[in-house]
């Protein structure tokens, strides 16, 4: 079997792991919004804003990259 294939199994049965033992149902309550949903779902939507965040900071970081280096240049 290929390293990448084993790396992916263990990680997908991880995240099975992961969903089964927060699948408990919680209140969330933010501003004037309240809905009940699973744990799971709230972290891994946390997760997913967090990776966008974070991409969005590397493209931010890399637009500004070229600029820098121009009035280096000067």
């Amino acid at each position: 079997m290929h390293w990448k294939l084993i790396i992916l199994l263990v990680l997908s049965l991880l995240l099975v792991i992961f969903a089964v033992q927060n699948y408990e149902v919680v209140s969330i309550q933010f501003l004037f919004w309240s809905f009940q949903t699973s744990r799971t779902i709230i972290l891994f939507g946390a997760f997913i804003i967090g990776v966008l965040v974070g991409l969005m900071a590397l493209l931010v970081k890399g637009k500004q990259s070229p600029i820098k280096t121009i009035k280096r240049g000067n």
